[in-house]
């Protein structure tokens, strides 16, 4: 029984394609003269299964809405050539609209909701402190001004105060900035965002619906995209082309009183190239860009990417690798900048902050693990370590963990490190016996690839905007050396979507890339979105229209010119198909074609619609622009002052 369920599952699943396939069949089979034994024609076979969907759907489409389409015409010439006893011809127009309507319904898939996704990153516990005393219950019924507990390695319930303790807190869910948020007493905290280490108590100032999580999950299904499938032109054109096809084929039966001229009229006038000329194109550009690691998630979209005349970009993780990097190492004393080096990346392999680990991993890549013994460790939350390498006392930490321990800062390095600050990277101070010896600098690195991008986007009349969580010098910097004058920094998930919202209302269309939980909400706002597939979360893709599986940015310009090419095609296909319906109905006319030859007319159209369209699966992009060896200036800098060991 479970067998007989699974095979009727499958069928229900295949339907229209097995009936395509024997709707072909029988097409064949009536060309070709075959039987079988049968007692009927096998293109009635093909009339049944591709022809009878057709008038039934125009039909009740004309009867419950008045609805004039492109079926109505083909209802008509199907049911006037089995009228006259030309069944081939009506089992050649089934099959070619039945092939029609499934290229275009593979090509357009099912919206996709990443909201389950987005719900899990909802905390459903809380540690509530009450009476003293600590408790863990749901996160629901937490209520304003609760004192709540948080512990390295948590996800803050609610947004609330820090009321004492010090941290570094992981916002990206929020704000996608890379680099982890010191946080003390005062300092706000949102829900879903992740305490890294140093346990801390908190005051919530909203609860359930209010918090920055449930916000988020809200602006995602707000903005649920009610883009409408393909209407094709054929479609738009229905009225007209019906009440066409009627008179032409009405006006030659009264003058010539041949009823086969005026069957062989509604014949041509079937647009089955006109069918295909869109379908198919789309089909062939989505093939063509999943070989360039893109997944084309609705079949519109390709058709809306080529009208974008704008293209927001989120910064982390998307033009940057987002993940810090060690881009300087300054000794400002006597020390060697190798073995300042040395003793911090040392220092560092005991703290889990992923500064910490920057420092470690940079090191290790160029002079590999060369430490030396850590005899002590102490971790300061939100400030940096303290250690003891070799009877030195060693303080790594920003600069309040430099004021806290009374090591001062001299105003040279002050204005040297304002540099660093400037070019968007984060410091990390080391001091020695109680004086400061140096600082290293880190900072998230741009792709190879990005500027390139930017360029060519440019050259493609589509303007970058680049959309960020970093704070404004940051975003300044990267959006100099990407070469993008429309910088927008500090923003929310709220923020990133009205800034698409707001481009909109202005006129253009946009189109947004973004890889992190906190692009959810743009990129389902925006005309189409597009989602890093490798680094990204499952949420940014869920969201997404296109999904770039490998995390090639490169390959965007290639997409957008693709999207550009496919509109040319269609525009090439439909206008051959429309000259060649005229020239066939003037045949039709004076009485040259006949229904079957009528039929095979569309059948050669058809074929030389999909045989160019066919051309868009090896067209390929070609950029004027070079990817650079990196675009890093930060990185360069560092490799020229540090790593020339």
């Amino acid at each position: 029984m479970e067998r007989w369920s699974k095979i009727a599952e499958w069928f229900d699943l295949n339907r229209e394609k097995i009936t395509l396939v024997a709707g072909g069949i029988g097409v064949v089979f009536s060309l070709l003269g075959v039987r079988l034994g049968l007692p009927f024609d096998w293109a009635w076979f093909t009339i049944v299964l591709c022809g009878l969907p057709i008038v039934w759907g125009a039909a009740v489409a004309m009867y419950e809405e008045f609805d004039v389409k492109v079926d109505l015409l083909v209802s008509l010439a199907l049911i006037a050539a089995v009228a006259i006893g030309e069944v081939f011809a009506a089992a050649e127009i089934a099959f070619i609209m039945q092939l029609g309507a499934m290229l275009e319904e593979f090509t357009v898939s099912k919206a996709q909701a990443g909201i389950e996704r987005l719900v899990k990153l909802t905390p459903t516990t809380a540690r509530i402190v009450r009476n003293g005393k600590e408790e863990v219950l749901p996160a629901d019924i937490v209520m304003v001004g609760d004192v709540i507990r948080v512990l390295p390695g948590e996800v803050i319930p609610v947004d609330g105060t820090i009321l004492s303790g010090d941290t570094a807190i992981d916002q990206s869910v929020m704000t996608g900035e890379s680099m982890p948020v010191d946080k003390t007493t005062g300092d706000e905290v949102f829900s879903g965002t992740v305490n890294q280490f140093g346990a801390f108590d908190m005051t919530a100032t909203k609860e359930g619906e209010d918090s920055s999580i449930q916000r988020m999950i809200k602006l995602v299904k707000s903005t649920d995209p009610g883009n409408a499938k393909i209407v094709s032109l054929a479609d738009r054109w229905a009225t007209w082309i019906v009440v066409i096809a009627l008179l032409a084929a009405v006006g030659t039966y009264v003058v010539t009183g041949e009823i086969i001229r005026a069957v062989t009229i509604l014949v041509v006038f079937c647009p089955c190239a006109l069918v295909l000329a869109t379908p198919a194109a789309i089909m062939a550009a989505i093939s063509n860009a999943s070989q360039h690691g893109f997944l084309v998630r609705r079949g519109n979209i390709m058709e809306r990417l080529a009208k974008v005349d704008t293209m927001t970009f989120d910064k982390t993780g998307t033009l940057t690798y987002g993940t810090p990097e060690v881009t300087a190492v300054e000794s400002v004393g006597s020390m060697p900048t190798d073995e300042l080096y040395r003793l911090v990346a040392s220092v560092e392999t005991k703290s889990e902050h992923p500064l910490g680990k920057a420092i470690v991993n940079g090191f290790t890549s160029h002079h590999g693990e060369s430490f030396v013994s850590v005899d002590s460790f102490r971790m300061v939350p939100g400030k940096g370590l303290e250690a003891t390498v070799q009877d030195k006392a060693v303080l790594a930490g920003n600069e309040a963990m430099m004021t806290l321990s009374n090591i001062s800062i001299a105003d040279s390095v002050k204005e040297a490190v304002h540099e660093h600050l400037n070019r968007g990277a984060s410091i990390v101070y080391v001091a020695v016996d109680g004086v400061l010896a140096g600082y290293v600098a880190l900072a998230d690195r741009v792709r190879r690839e990005s500027r390139a991008v930017v360029e060519s986007l440019n050259d493609l009349d589509v303007m970058p905007v680049l959309l960020t969580g970093d704070h404004v010098a940051t975003a300044k910097t990267i959006g100099k050396r990407l070469n993008v004058s429309n910088v927008i920094a500090d923003c929310l998930p709220e923020d990133k979507m009205d800034t698409v919202a707001q481009l909109q209302q202005d006129g253009n269309i946009v189109a947004m890339v973004g890889d992190g939980v906190n692009d959810a909400p743009a990129l389902k706002k925006s005309d189409v979105g597009i989602a890093m597939g490798g680094v990204g979360s499952d949420i940014a893709v869920e969201a997404a229209d296109i999904v770039l599986v490998n995390d090639n940015v490169k390959e965007i310009p290639h997409l957008v010119a693709l999207s550009k090419r496919m509109m040319t095609t269609i525009k090439v296909n439909l206008s051959f198909s429309l000259i060649l319906n005229f020239v066939a109905i003037i045949l039709a006319m004076v009485g040259t074609l006949s229904p079957v030859w009528g039929a095979l007319v569309h059948n050669g159209g058809s074929l030389l619609v999909v045989a160019n369209s066919a051309l868009l699966l090896r067209w390929a992009y070609k950029s004027n622009h070079v990817v650079d060896d990196d675009h890093s200036v930060l990185v360069k800098a560092a490799r020229k002052g540090v790593f020339e060991a």
